[in-house]
């Protein structure tokens, strides 16, 4: 899994080793689960997550759609901050 390759000790944030799609599709993915909790007013972590899930499959569906347009996977094993 990426994220347990990051070195802490260096204060890296998983952000920055993420590409300009793959950040703008997981900010996607928050902003629509918090969209959709607010607009059902879901209250506990049921529901919130099932809201959760809802605006990850919006990202996920979007990533696809990308993928298939660019011919391009989205999220690669590379390391965004290195590529830099």
């Amino acid at each position: 899994m990426r994220i347990k390759s990051l070195d802490k000790k260096r204060g890296d944030n998983l952000r920055d080793h993420m590409g300009d799609v793959e950040l703008i599709l997981t900010m996607l993915a928050e902003a629509t689960s918090t969209e959709i909790t607010k607009t059902r007013n879901s209250k506990g972590i049921n529901e919130i997550q099932e809201d959760v899930k809802k605006g990850g499959q919006i990202a996920g569906d979007a990533r696809k759609k990308i993928e298939a347009e660019t011919s391009k996977k989205v999220i690669t094993k590379r390391n965004y901050k290195e590529l830099r």
